[in-house]
């Protein structure tokens, strides 16, 4: 209810500054002066009278697309009363309520009828008309993909291996908003189709620094509409990171996708590299490959490309000693590691695992050996701060849910802090041993929301929620539909020594992603039916233009 109070605020507040900056416009064109101060109806006036499609004006107030819509209507009445020039459409677009107003408020100011004049036209304004016409349809077609964009699916490409084999490298999805129910926008005013920021200023500067996508001042509060299913176990999910420092607003902190393995009030856990959820083993999806990192040791080099060719994925990293090489590789699954033992130059293979109640901090010893120096391995940061877990040897741990009462004390904090503070949004404090939340003291909290634990399928290549905790429901995206690119080689591997080479892979194309079957259902027919349609209906509306020309000569 926050959301469509504060929504009709922004409305209220745009129709005020379009009514006080266009009203002598509308007297002029006709209309009473109240009208320009009425939401959507000031702008399907403007249409009306500069003869566009109506139905537009539904598309002004709209988040994201709202801005571009208003910045081609102001620009269209601009026109209307003779503001064609570059500079004018230009200052339209930067200042529009201060540059309608100078126009709205000056005396010369009249109507040009633009048709009357179209016979007496010159070759160079006819190219002019050509030209405006040209990039009013690019423009429209940026606001359709934008439509879609913003209110249907987003597409959303796989630079890592957390997720291998199910999803792999290089694989690019379109993504379902309306999933889990449609989260509405948070920051409407927003360049369109980028995620949290224009560019990159590279690795010496600082993130936060780097220029912003959306304009944060104009905000929104969280709201979902439509929800009639919730993140299920075994669904592969796309969220937004939840520990993002960058970006303050959630629909804009990076996005990753990972398996929901546990819900709320489920309880997780790692044995030795293996997942439980309530105590029970996991079972798998015939979709579904985990994989494990092992150590190799061979009499003599393997053929790593050879393996990649067989194999597919295989980030590895290999070290030549004095018996032989050593190989660490990274995303095997069962089946993939009895077939690598099996080779003629391997000595020994073994899981990788880490040893339990191996906690990520360590202290070393000073050179000078006088004092011991505090070592974290950030790669290794478990979640929460507090626990010496490890990736392999992690919980059991109860994931919140909606209405669970939670005891806050100083072994507690660090598991909710983050969760009172960041996701639910409330001051916390703590004053020698004392918490403080919203300013009182306490130490019991109300969960507002659902949360969820979400785990990569190589498991000893993800960051996931071992790492960066729980997933509030606010952050939930929707799920992947299908794969309609997979490109090999497309996104370098960091975390291999063996890159491989680019190539289409095209058995992926247009295939399922949610689906939880080995053998995943074609879209080809769908691409191909949208590119009949969409080449089939320009052919005809040429055709029928063409007509209807011939019918008024």
């Amino acid at each position: 209810m926050n959301y469509f109070l504060t929504y009709t605020v922004y409305v209220l507040i745009l129709s005020v500054l379009m009514g006080i900056s266009t009203w002598k416009l509308f007297k002029k064109m006709g209309y009473s002066p109240l009208f320009a101060f009425i939401p959507f109806y000031n702008y399907f006036i403007i249409l009306k009278e500069t003869k566009h499609p109506k139905w537009w004006a539904i598309l002004s107030y709209l988040p994201i697309v709202g801005p571009i819509m208003m910045s081609v209507f102001h620009i269209y009445l601009m026109k209307k009363f003779g503001k064609t020039l570059f500079q004018n459409q230009l200052l339209t677009v930067i200042l529009p309520f201060i540059y309608m107003a100078t126009v709205n408020y000056s005396k010369d100011v009249e109507i040009e009828d633009e048709d009357a004049n179209d016979v007496f036209l010159t070759d160079e304004e006819k190219t002019t008309k050509k030209k405006d016409t040209f990039i009013g349809s690019i423009t429209f077609a940026v606001v359709f993909a934008t439509i879609i964009h913003v209110f249907v699916t987003q597409p959303f490409g796989i630079p890592t291996g957390s997720m291998e084999r199910t999803l792999l490298v290089g694989d690019f999805l379109f993504v379902n908003k309306w999933s889990y129910g449609y989260r509405l926008p948070m920051r409407p005013v927003a360049i369109p189709f980028l995620q949290g920021t224009i560019m990159d200023t590279g690795e010496k500067g600082n993130p936060k620094d780097d220029p912003k996508s959306y304009v944060d001042a104009v905000k929104l509060p969280y709201e979902r509409i439509f929800q009639f299913n919730k993140p299920q176990r075994k669904d592969v999910v796309v969220f937004n990171y939840p520990q993002d420092s960058v970006h303050t607003a959630i629909d804009r902190k990076d996005p990753y996708v990972k398996r929901c393995v546990a819900i709320a009030g489920d309880t997780f856990e790692m044995r030795g590299g293996r997942l439980f959820v309530n105590g029970k083993a996991e079972t798998f999806l015939g979709d579904q490959e985990v994989q494990h990192a092992y150590t190799v040791n061979t009499g003599s080099q393997l053929d790593i490309p050879s393996l990649y060719n067989t194999y597919g994925f295989l980030p590895v990293r290999e070290m030549q000693t004095e018996k032989g090489f050593i190989y660490a590789f990274q995303g095997l699954t069962d089946k993939t590691a009895a077939e690598i033992k099996t080779l003629p130059n391997v000595v020994s293979m073994e899981e990788s695992i880490f040893p339990k109640d191996s906690a990520t901090v360590s202290y070393k010893l000073n050179a000078d050996k006088s004092a011991y120096t505090k070592s974290i391995d950030t790669t290794q940061s478990i979640f929460p701060i507090n626990k010496p877990w490890n990736q392999d040897w992690y919980g059991p741990l109860r994931i919140p849910k909606k209405g669970d009462v939670v005891t806050i004390t100083k072994e507690t904090l660090p598991t909710y802090q983050w969760i009172i503070s960041e996701y639910e949004h409330n001051s916390l404090e703590n004053k020698n041993g004392k918490i403080f939340i919203n300013g009182k003291e306490t130490n019991q909290y109300t969960i507002q929301q659902d949360y969820y634990m979400m785990i990569g399928d190589n498991r000893d290549a993800s960051l996931d929620a071992r790492f960066f905790g729980f997933v509030p429901e606010e952050n939930i995206v929707g799920k992947p539909m299908f794969t309609w690119m997979s490109v090999q080689g497309v996104f370098p591997d960091a975390s291999s020594t063996y890159q491989a080479p680019k190539k289409i892979r095209w058995d992926r194309m247009f295939k399922a992603t949610n689906t939880g079957e080995a053998n995943k259902t074609s879209y080809w027919w769908v691409a191909a039916m949208i590119l009949i349609l969409f080449f089939g209906w320009e052919y005809f509306m040429k055709l029928f233009k063409k007509d209807k020309k011939e019918e008024n000569l």
